[in-house]
């Protein structure tokens, strides 16, 4: 099996485009709407559990969340949650799912920079309408060689998609901003995982740095990319 790297991968949110701010922005206002009802750690905490019950139910994205926060204020009101602050909740929803894609630094030249010597492809998570939306508005989507929109990334989701889309995981990169998705996984699949911070993280994403594996890279920011894989050659 080829161990040459024929293959890259790029997450999006929040390793090509921001993302995860909107979410705390969100939960911000969510907890002034419920502040005469709950703290505001604690309904973080409520809230953070009822995502992580439904990722099983509505996967992830904005549309799970929405409804997660809506879980939530009916539990900590005890069901007597004012309508008004659902149509908010909801109006929240729409907003994020409506709001203009805003690259990070160094997105598009890392993917110019390495699409000419490697299949490039894009693989993420959350809704699909939502991802093509931000796909289509990032103005990146001509670069890719293909587009993955998967429920989970798992080792077995990279093993699939680097034996479809280009020469196996041996021969793939993955580039991201989460530990646990972008870095721990791929690596367990045989790919290599290179850590690109965000500094904005989703609790569930969090995990142990691989650092004793041979495949294991971290940059300052994707603007590194281009000279780690000269030095990998």
């Amino acid at each position: 099996m080829t161990t040459k790297l024929t293959t890259i991968g790029f997450d999006a949110d929040d390793t090509l485009w921001h993302n995860e701010r909107f979410f705390q922005l969100t939960q911000a206002r969510f907890a002034e709407l419920l502040a005469d009802h709950a703290n505001r750690d604690h309904l973080m905490e409520r809230l953070l559990a009822a995502e992580k019950r439904n990722i099983q139910h509505y996967g992830y994205g904005i549309k799970g969340f929405v409804l997660s926060m809506i879980e939530t204020a009916i539990e900590v009101t005890e069901s007597r949650v004012p309508a008004w602050v659902i149509r908010q909740l909801i109006e929240a929803g729409q907003e994020m799912l409506a709001h203009p894609i805003e690259l990070l630094p160094h997105a598009r030249e890392a993917v110019e920079g390495v699409a000419d010597a490697y299949r490039v492809i894009l693989i993420t998570k959350g809704d699909l309408i939502d991802q093509e939306r931000k796909l289509a508005q990032s103005g990146l989507g001509d670069l890719f060689d293909g587009v993955e929109i998967v429920s989970e990334k798992t080792p077995e989701t990279y093993r699939f998609v680097f034996d479809r889309h280009g020469d196996g995981p041996t021969a793939a990169m993955m580039v991201g901003n989460s530990m646990r998705s972008d870095v721990v996984a791929p690596i367990q699949a045989g790919c290599w995982g290179v850590y690109v911070p965000h500094g904005l993280v989703w609790e569930v994403e969090h995990a142990e740095a691989p650092v004793d594996s041979p495949r294991f890279r971290e940059l300052r920011d994707l603007g590194d990319l281009t000279d780690l894989l000269g030095n990998l050659k």
